[in-house]
């Protein structure tokens, strides 16, 4: 190398205390959100006595999987997983038809009543589902639906908040594409399905995502309409996670990580998904 050669070396980059203070706000706020899911997976490991101990402690004295064990033997936690699934599932599917076909209804078509219809639904917002739970109730047991998969689905279903996202939405879409559509020949139905549809997938998305998340949180309805241990849902069954002796909390804490889990990955697989709609139905700010 020749003495007239310069080996420049490159500053080394430097955070500057902006991105520093954020970036430790940032560890600080994910550690206080994941400290309750550490905390349960770590008590799941220890023996009931051990769990029960008073001041608790982090760390399992003696790793033990028998809460899971037991869990699956003494429990009925694959029913109340499969019966979750299937209410979660029946429930978001219906919101979405729903809530799809009734917002596209308000926003584009005119007929006589629309406004007071689209006031009776906005009303639905103001209302809490706790309000509407004697009621609703007294209505499913006139049907005769108390103890059924329908009875925990159908009251689900009443989606005000979904109808008003996507009325938003579908009011943003530009007509010219529906009037281009309607010149070459198509009806409403096809304009729907082949052109509203598909640009309204990221609104669609997330209604379904958050439906899904509160249906399978929802513990207050199926525990008012079902009594048979055989269609609890996950939150009722693993509230019963006790004997004689108490609540069995490393039972408790296996069970409630196995209700988070299909959120967790509905989260991981559809995260994007979810922001998409976040941005695209203005649900950031509310």
């Amino acid at each position: 190398m020749s003495s007239g050669t310069h080996i420049r070396n490159r500053p080394r980059s430097t955070w500057p205390p902006s991105q520093i203070a954020l970036t430790v706000l940032g560890v600080a706020v994910s550690a206080v959100f994941m400290a309750p899911i550490a905390a349960a997976l770590l008590t799941s490991f220890k023996s009931e006595a051990e769990a029960a101990e008073i001041p608790p402690h982090w760390l399992p004295e003696v790793w033990t999987g028998q809460a899971w064990k037991a869990l699956f033997e003494t429990g009925n936690i694959t029913n109340w997983f499969v019966n979750s699934l299937v209410v979660s599932v029946c429930v978001t599917t219906i919101v979405l038809v729903v809530s799809a076909l009734a917002g596209y209804g308000f926003a584009r078509t005119e007929f006589r009543g629309k406004s007071v219809l689209l006031g009776i639904v906005m009303t639905g917002l103001m209302i809490s589902p706790a309000v509407l739970g004697v009621p609703l109730f007294t209505t499913v047991q006139q049907m005769g639906m108390v103890d059924t998969y329908w009875g925990m689905i159908l009251p689900q279903c009443a989606p005000a908040a979904m109808v008003y996202i996507l009325y938003k939405f579908f009011q943003g879409i530009p007509r010219e594409l529906e009037e281009a559509a309607f010149i070459d020949g198509a009806g409403r139905w096809r304009v729907f399905f082949t052109i509203v549809v598909p640009l309204a997938r990221p609104s669609l998305a997330a209604v379904g995502i958050f439906t899904f998340i509160a249906s399978w949180n929802n513990f207050l309805w199926p525990y008012m309409v079902t009594n048979n241990p055989d269609l609890m849902t996950m939150p009722n069954g693993i509230a019963t996670v006790m004997n004689s002796y108490g609540i069995q909390w490393a039972q408790l804490m296996a069970g409630g990580l196995m209700a988070g889990l299909p959120l967790i990955v509905v989260f991981v697989f559809f995260q994007r998904q979810i922001v998409a709609g976040v941005a695209h139905t203005g649900l950031a700010g509310q």
